[in-house]
């Protein structure tokens, strides 16, 4: 899912593709999206575009000379799954393009495109900020820390703190990725409580005899977890490109370079209580749900078996029980008793434990096949018992016929 720096450079995309660009005509909805109409059409006008948290703002202005003559008008986007702006040829839209802007100059004609394949996403027309969203790590991270550091009352904080770093009341912005990499760094157990990670920042004031150079040193060289909330997602926004999505495997290969926890081979992971997977190293903390297993992520590689396996398929072991002895020079014919078969000679079947005993135990000098004691007076048993049944066939069959 999008978060806060994918919103970001979101937007910083639309600003750069759009700078020389003029739009005109009316805005153009696809048939199947739910989302409302934009009742907006002039002669001439440009878009721009700025990012909050996990929202980003487009806001359409006319030019002077624009017909007819109206105000400019904001659109505010929540992108949900896979939301994305493109700018594409205007005769060869995206499949998923649900909203679309259609240029007249210069030539060719464009269209900027909001384009979403799972919609999931939305806008309000005439739009503004959500109210229930604190400041963005990003862009307001002065506001941002504040408004978390004088509201560890709320019950927010009495939740594990990678709970409590998805509530956009006060982390706007972070997201299931950020959360790992940021709890990752710091070595903070994901199911410690919120409010006992941060309540000892709220006593943590820089030393006043520090320059305000070495100050910011300091903040780069050893940051506490709100530090990390916006020097985290800042990192994504310099890789460039449109950070987390593999929409192009160049750029998205940056990314997968930079993660250090969230879906990296070797690294722990849990479901919350919202069901989210949380990745982590270690102890997952004392308020880690209760009979929740957590698995170790594994890089999965093709086996190569060794020499030996190719050479005897004997050493192979069975899926289905225990290696079996077989007489060497004989092979089994088809339609054969097997000894070995369940329910094939029931009477001469010892008692359960003796069918369930290790290949481990001891075995006779005589038996050079290595097969158990127990299991080889069973099998001597069954073709005993084999032979006799097949000489009373035999005798019955040389009898006279009655008269």
């Amino acid at each position: 899912m999008p978060e806060g720096p994918e919103l970001h450079l979101a937007s910083c995309y639309v600003n750069t593709m759009c700078k020389d660009l003029v739009f005109a005509g009316r805005v153009e909805k696809s048939e199947v999206s739910k989302n409302p109409e934009v009742p907006f059409e002039s002669s001439a006008y440009r878009i721009t575009a700025t990012s909050r948290g996990k929202e980003v703002r487009l806001t359409l202005s006319p030019l002077p000379e624009a017909q007819p003559p109206q105000a400019p008008m904001d659109l505010v986007f929540r992108f949900g799954m896979s939301g994305s702006f493109q700018l594409v040829p205007a005769d060869a839209l995206p499949k998923h393009a649900h909203l679309r802007f259609y240029t007249i100059s210069p030539l060719p004609n464009r269209a900027l495109c909001f384009v979403d394949i799972r919609r999931f996403g939305n806008w309000e027309v005439d739009g503004t900020w959500q109210p229930g969203r604190g400041p963005c790590v990003l862009m307001e991270s002065e506001k941002f820390r504040e408004n978390v550091l004088q509201n560890l009352t709320d019950k927010t904080f009495d939740k594990p703190i990678c709970e409590a770093l998805l509530d956009q009341k006060f982390f706007n912005g972070i997201g299931n990725y950020l959360r790992a990499e940021i709890l990752y760094r710091l070595k903070i157990p994901p199911f410690e409580k919120a409010r006992t990670v941060l309540e000892a920042l709220k006593h943590r004031k820089p030393n006043p005899e520090l320059t305000l150079s070495k100050k910011v040193k300091a903040k780069l060289e050893n940051p506490d977890l709100l530090e990390l909330c916006h020097l985290v997602p800042m990192e994504v926004v310099q890789l460039g490109g449109k950070g987390y999505g593999p929409d192009r495997e160049d750029e998205f290969s940056a990314f997968r370079g930079w993660l250090r926890c969230y879906s990296v081979s070797g690294m722990s992971c849990l479901q919350d209580r919202h069901g989210r997977t949380i990745w982590f190293q270690g102890d997952p903390g004392p308020l880690a749900p209760k009979g929740g297993k957590s698995y170790k992520k594994h890089v999965k590689k093709k086996s190569i078996p060794d020499i030996t396996d190719l050479e005897d398929p004997m050493s192979m072991p069975k899926k289905n029980g225990p290696m079996r002895a077989r007489k060497p020079g004989k092979k089994s014919q088809k339609g054969s008793p097997d000894p070995e078969a369940k329910g094939n000679v029931k009477s001469t079947r010892g008692p359960k434990t003796q069918r369930r005993l290790k290949s481990s135990a001891p075995t006779s000098p005589q038996n050079d096949l290595g097969v158990p004691d127990g299991k080889q007076q069973l099998v001597t048993q069954v073709q005993t018992a084999g032979r006799a049944r097949k000489r009373k066939v035999n005798s019955k069959a040389r009898l006279p016929p009655p008269s």
